[in-house]
């Protein structure tokens, strides 16, 4: 069995690591799979509680070559969707390609057709040289190879990544229903594949547009319901539009943070070369090369009313820092909490090249040994700052809360922040894919938090973190590698964490041996798995579809 482990909450020196040395390889989690279009049992060991009735839906690449042709990014791969139905104590599993314009192109032709983020399609070897050449000055398409999340819309799911494209898709049985385009509805070309959710369906979300004005970030609505059954996106809106501080040169951003009254969009100092991208074509170069970091740029927190779609005047900055995922964000006593995954540098999206993962000995641990890790830090805006608020002194006033909040000028204020964990979090490589009791306490103050510890350029960990007592518990094992928690809430429930924590494991030391773990999110101890047949890949995000 895994251990789980307890640790205190020690005292924050600064992330100072030591390198780690003899990294297992891992290139076993990272090769292309056949779907399994029709439910296969399961065995389980242990006890699967009886109350869990639904689908575990998992998203992320599946397929990395086409012919003699290669992937060059992580990020490239096919996307494959799986479903893990739990019914009664009992496991079953299948898996699909999506049914995407990329995968069908790429699979016809048997070579890579569509350009990804990392790869660029290379021209038809039959046209002469002259037609080769003028294919490299066609403009570069949006990929629709919805690889990265199960997200929902007016009650149904879609498959989603970062370009204007995403797939309707059946939950009960992986298949692809229908391609929706953003930019039918709302003047963008993309959204994230993390948006975010109101009780009553009210769901929101960011998209970039790009004019003769410059770039804009974009806040997006879309209303609860259908108008008709056969409706998408109708209804959509934008809320406010926000302009790029660099008009060519605008922030990457994977996700955003949301509270009661408030969207809270971070521009960071990774950077997307406009005019790198709409020329990477002729060169040769995926969007990935157009991607920098520049540590010279501070960090912008900009603070939107989502109902009045107002932009607060005043711009809360930081120190240069990125994040792909926020943990949660909540209003309290006049001021705006926000706790997000961060490192202090953004090099990492580049680091992700399928030759990376694929390394061994010595090769590997100088990539992983490299890369920035990721803590969990809380972030404190005061919300009411005028032009009398005074100069020079923290204006953050909650009890224990070493972040800081200072005005430093008319209309900017600069923050630092407070760390979520103590020194221990350092043996487990920092935190990532991080998750809550989201249908409880999204926008609200909560206690706990579950994400992936990553001392590899996976998750090798699952971690509870728990902001009152400063303490975590762990599960881990040898050679398991362990995908996004995701917190399943027991009926009738009356605490925060009462519930379970889904999470695939998978190894590349065994074949076919990957399995569906449950752990007591309270205790945080193995209550049963459920091993399946098969070898997966290591994928992205996931979601619980309860059955009614």
């Amino acid at each position: 069995m895994a251990k789980v482990t307890v640790s205190g909450p020690g005292v924050k020196k600064g992330h100072h690591y030591t390198d780690v040395q003899g990294l297992p390889c891992i290139e076993k989690l990272v090769r292309s799979v056949d779907e399994m279009p029709e439910p296969i049992g399961t065995t389980v060991r242990g006890r699967i509680p009886s109350w869990i009735h639904g689908s575990f839906l998992r998203n992320g690449p599946g397929k990395f070559e086409f012919g003699n042709k290669s992937f060059n990014h992580w990020f490239d791969g096919m996307a494959l969707m799986h479903q893990f139905r739990i019914e009664a104590g009992q496991v079953t599993y299948r898996s699909r390609f999506l049914q995407s314009g990329s995968y069908r192109a790429n699979s016809e032709h048997d070579r890579i057709v569509v350009s990804e983020f990392g790869t660029v399609s290379m021209p038809d070897p039959c046209k002469n040289f002259f037609q080769r050449f003028l294919s490299r000055f066609d403009k570069m398409q949006p990929t629709d190879n919805a690889s990265v999340s199960f997200v929902t819309y007016k009650g149904d799911y879609y498959v989603s990544t970062e370009t204007n494209f995403m797939h309707k898709v059946d939950p009960e049985t992986l298949e692809t229903k229908e391609k929706v385009d953003w930019s039918k509805f709302i003047a963008v070309n993309g959204a994230t594949a993390h948006p975010h959710t109101e009780p009553d369906g009210t769901t929101y979300n960011m998209g970039n547009s790009y004019t003769a004005k410059g770039a804009f970030y974009n806040i997006i609505c879309v209303p609860p319901e259908k108008e008709k059954p056969e409706d998408t996106l109708e209804g959509t809106k934008v809320v406010c539009s926000i302009p790029s501080v660099d008009k060519g040169k605008p922030s990457y951003y994977h996700s955003f943070a949301m509270t009661e009254n408030y969207v809270v969009f971070i521009e960071q100092p990774i950077k997307m070369d406009l005019l790198k991208i709409l020329s990477g074509k002729i060169w040769g170069n995926g969007i990935s090369k157009a991607v920098y970091w520049d540590p010279k740029q501070e960090t912008i927190f900009h603070v939107i009313n989502k109902h009045t779609g107002k932009l607060n005047p005043v711009k809360y900055h930081a120190r240069p820092l990125s994040t792909f995922h926020q943990i949660n964000a909540f209003e309290e006593d006049g001021f705006l909490v926000m706790d997000m995954c961060c490192s202090d540098d953004g090099k990492a999206i580049n680091n992700y090249m399928i030759q990376n993962l694929r390394k061994a000995g010595e090769d590997l641990d100088e990539v992983y040994n490299t890369m920035c890790r990721v803590f969990p830090r809380r972030f404190v805006l005061p919300l009411s700052v005028d032009n009398d608020t005074p100069l020079g002194q923290n204006l953050n006033t909650r009890i224990n809360s070493p972040a800081t909040a200072i005005r430093i000028a008319k209309g900017k204020v600069f923050c630092t922040h407070e760390d979520l964990h103590g020194d221990d979090l350092n043996d487990y490589g920092g935190l990532e894919f991080p998750q809550i009791n989201y249908a409880k306490y999204n926008t609200r103050p909560y206690r706990y938090f579950y994400g992936c510890g990553f001392r590899h350029l996976v998750g090798d960990s699952l971690l509870k973190m728990d902001l009152q007592e400063k303490k975590m518990k762990v599960w881990q094992h040898p050679d398991l590698y362990p995908s996004e928690p995701v917190f399943v809430p027991s009926p009738d429930a009356t605490e925060e964490d009462d519930g379970v924590i889904l999470s695939v494991v998978i190894t590349p030391t065994v074949e076919n041996s990957t399995f569906l773990l449950v752990l007591d999110a309270k205790t945080f101890e193995e209550l049963g798995r459920a091993e399946v047949p098969v070898n997966i890949p290591y994928g992205f995000h996931g979601a619980f579809n309860a059955s009614m």
